[in-house]
């Protein structure tokens, strides 16, 4: 997909202001057995198409009205992930703005995950 210029600045400059992980990062990370909190803010049917095993649904439509609800520790570690990393980056500076500590995005996200023909669910 070719993204506008306005909208890339934008990807660009909250990526600066955020941690991010890799692909490689988090599979490892899960492989080893640790258990982490990964958030996919894709839309709702792209979520129901697939997602990484685990992970919870909070669309970046509505990320910022219910993360307190579902986590309302802020510093817990919460590594969010879209198709390839721009919507995650755009959610995780959005959290950091309300106050988490410890939220990342996973660069490359569903789509280079897939790629990498690591497990999903449907």
């Amino acid at each position: 997909m070719q993204h506008s210029e306005g909208f890339l600045q934008l990807v660009n400059a909250a990526k600066a202001r955020i941690k991010q992980t890799t692909v490689d990062t988090v599979s490892a990370r899960l492989r080893a057995g640790e258990k982490l909190t990964l958030l996919d803010v894709r839309e709702d049917n792209e979520w129901q198409r697939g997602h990484i095993p685990g992970s919870v649904h909070l669309a970046k439509g509505i990320i910022e009205r219910d993360i307190e609800q579902k986590f309302p520790s802020k510093d817990r570690e919460l590594i969010l992930y879209c198709g390839g990393g721009f919507r995650s980056a755009l959610a995780a500076d959005a959290l950091q703005q309300m106050g988490y500590t410890n939220v990342m995005s996973m660069d490359g996200g569903w789509r280079e995950w897939n790629e990498k023909n690591l497990p999903l669910e449907r």
